[in-house]
């Protein structure tokens, strides 16, 4: 039977208790629940600190660990169950049901409820707070320090309706292969991050995108729709502009759709391979 090594938590002969029966192992584990208590951490293809990062975790998130190698954690985020190593340092146990969710492009957490505190650390979009806490204008998390509880919003609550919008927020951002943050994303990230601020959940990679929602005619494109190349994938903000995190560019960009077909086609990465709708079923 094959599988996905990108979502299946096996790693040679080892693998997760639930996956017995379905993926062939020499040992089955329960993974040990862990939380990222770092503002983000690297996911990376193999377990050294220069190597490939091929997704970046947000402070809050849970992973799962199913074994530990060279100061590196071996397992898969429940947020989109991407399997992968991730530092050591950067998780911590036990697990705090978050709360709330961090719902501006990013902020400060504070060591105390005052602006003129030291910062802790940086915050993105996205985020998993659990406020054990409110003073004024703050709130206090568990882990991460003192926010500004007007930048939080709570869990289930507060969503965008336009993940467009949202796109559009991350214009100027650095291009990051792997990243899925406001400091620095490509354009999967983009769009996980951008679909999962209106409540939306939204595979890792392009290729797993490529399958939500519902084919659309480029005829038919608007606001919100998803355009895709080989390895990559733009979201349109009317019928004739995308916004997309980008090589060319290596920032978050607004490109014409025709003049992005025609300068990626020239790249050797062909046209346009889909066009879909999120949301949409069919």
């Amino acid at each position: 039977m094959t599988f996905d090594r990108r979502t299946t938590l096996v790693h040679e002969g080892l693998a997760a208790l639930d996956l017995q029966g379905l993926v062939a192992a020499d040992r089955y584990l329960a993974p040990t629940p862990r939380q990222v208590s770092a503002a983000a951490a690297p996911l990376r293809r193999h377990p050294a600190g220069d190597a490939e990062q091929e997704s970046r975790l947000l402070f809050g998130e849970r992973f799962d660990v199913l074994l530990e190698k060279d100061d590196h954690a071996f397992g898969q985020a429940r947020r989109d169950g991407y399997v992968g190593w991730v530092p050591v340092e950067a998780l911590s146990a036990p697990i705090l049901q978050p709360t709330h969710w961090v719902r501006v492009l990013r902020t400060w957490g504070f060591s105390r409820p005052d602006i003129k505190t030291r910062p802790v650390g940086l915050f993105s979009l996205g985020a998993l707070i659990s406020v054990e806490a409110v003073e004024g204008r703050f709130s206090r998390s568990a882990r991460g320090g003192w926010f500004i509880t007007d930048h939080l919003a709570p869990v289930g609550l507060g969503y965008e309706s336009d993940w467009a919008g949202v796109a559009e927020r991350f214009l100027g951002a650095p291009y990051l292969w792997g990243g899925r943050e406001s400091l620095g994303l490509d354009c999967s990230g983009l769009v996980q991050i951008a679909l999962t601020a209106c409540g939306m959940a939204c595979p890792r990679d392009t290729d797993m995108q490529a399958r939500i929602g519902a084919s659309v005619a480029r005829d038919d494109l608007r606001r919100g729709d998803l355009v895709f190349w080989k390895g990559h994938v733009a979201i349109m903000l009317d019928a004739a502009r995308m916004v997309h995190a980008n090589a060319h560019h290596m920032a978050v960009a607004i490109e014409p759709l025709d003049g992005a077909i025609a300068r990626i086609e020239a790249a050797g990465s062909g046209p346009p391979s889909a066009f879909r709708r999120p949301g949409l079923t069919g």
